[in-house]
């Protein structure tokens, strides 16, 4: 599984084990980048002597379901409330561009655009109310999706104003290169992802093709944002240098003992799990910090950290809850790998483990919000 453009996908739909309905942690990411949101739009109106007639805003690995329209919803709304603020004419224009995989569930959204237009036009006429002494205050939103992986060009020269991204660049472009030797790769013997079992050379083969990425991800947004165009990252990391630390991978690890305990019962071949690389990487701030500062286009307006529950939003058991959030963001690639007969059994024995482990202890992911200014 070289490369992830062709195989990664959330869950589709809106059934029991759909993203639609397991994204909660995903949720709670989002909100806790309000602030961050409304501080770089603010910036980006009032860097501009005038009107913004036309503004581009991407949210890049949008996802599907009730998470993506109310990121956009939300966006469009900090515009309206700070044109207001600022006492100024809202972007004539908004287009609004909604970037996933090839794979992703478009269809989910595009059924839900007529209740997101219906949203926008209510909040239109309730701030033109309230507001006689501004001419026509709502912006007119169009809305696309752009398919393709982030890790490139998605848009035209200095198109795009601001570009969000939640829950995302924690995804790699692909399975480390450096994991291509049979011999480097069949070394993580048993294991997901990065452990503390875990060699050097499979944990310096992770970095550097996070490096990679990132690196790539920013050159790529530098070129299609506007001067003085700003962005909004949040994604999941790790709160120390060494790559094992439980906030970044402990999650896989218990999903690793699922795929093990099935092994000696003929379920699952034992070569299959060795051979399985997860394209996920959580970094840490130093090699966030490095990137940055080497790719050179963007300086840090801010960066903070945030500590959010695994059980974050459930309401059902704690082990089924979770099992079931994993799913809907890692079947896709582990269906790809081992086979779909065995995804039920895996995720009921992966619940089990949860259960036991959210007894001993409340865990945690560590997540990065990160705003960035050409």
């Amino acid at each position: 599984m070289e490369t992830v453009v062709e195989t990664l996908h959330m869950n589709k739909g809106a059934g029991e084990t759909s993203y639609a309905m397991n994204s909660s942690v995903q949720r709670k990411l989002i909100s806790l980048t309000k602030q961050a949101v409304e501080k770089a739009i603010k910036e980006i109106l009032c860097s501009q002597r005038g009107p913004i007639m036309k503004m581009g805003i991407a949210d890049l690995g949008c996802s599907s379901g009730p998470n993506t329209l109310m990121v956009i919803s939300e966006l469009v709304q900090t515009i309206y409330a700070t044109s207001n603020t600022l006492n100024r004419l809202a972007p004539k224009e908004l287009m609004l561009y909604l970037n996933d995989l090839f794979t992703n569930d478009f269809n989910n959204i595009f059924t839900s655009l007529p209740s997101f237009h219906k949203k926008i036009k209510q909040e239109k006429e309730n701030n033109q109310s309230k507001n006689n002494n501004i001419r026509d205050f709502g912006s007119t939103c169009f809305v696309s999706a752009v398919p393709g992986t982030f890790y490139g060009r998605l848009f035209p020269t200095k198109s795009i104003n601001f570009f969000h991204s939640s829950s995302s660049l924690h995804w790699l472009s692909r399975v480390p290169s450096g994991l291509k030797d049979e011999s480097v790769r069949r070394s993580n013997k048993g294991k997901l992802y990065i452990s503390k079992t875990t060699p050097n050379s499979v944990i310096e083969a992770y970095s550097q093709q996070f490096q990679n990425d990132f690196s790539c991800f920013l050159e790529s947004r530098s070129l299609e944002l506007v001067d003085g165009g700003r962005m909004v990252l949040s994604f999941m990391g790790r709160e120390s240098m060494d790559p094992a630390a439980p906030y970044g991978c402990y999650h896989w690890e218990l999903l690793a003992q699922a795929l093990m305990t099935m092994v000696p019962e003929g379920l699952v071949e034992e070569e299959k799990v060795d051979s399985f690389n997860a394209p996920y990487y959580a970094c840490c701030y130093e090699e966030l910090k490095m990137v940055i500062e080497n790719e050179g286009s963007f300086s840090v307006d801010s960066l903070e950290t945030y500590e959010i529950d695994w059980d974050e939003g459930i309401k059902s058991e704690k082990g089924e809850g979770f099992a079931r959030l994993v799913r809907a963001a890692y079947e896709s690639l582990l269906e790809y790998h081992f086979g779909s007969h065995i995804m039920d059994d895996l995720f009921g024995r992966y619940a089990q483990l949860l259960d036991h482990h959210f007894s001993k202890t409340r865990p945690k992911f560590l997540a990065f919000n990160i705003s960035l200014v050409k």
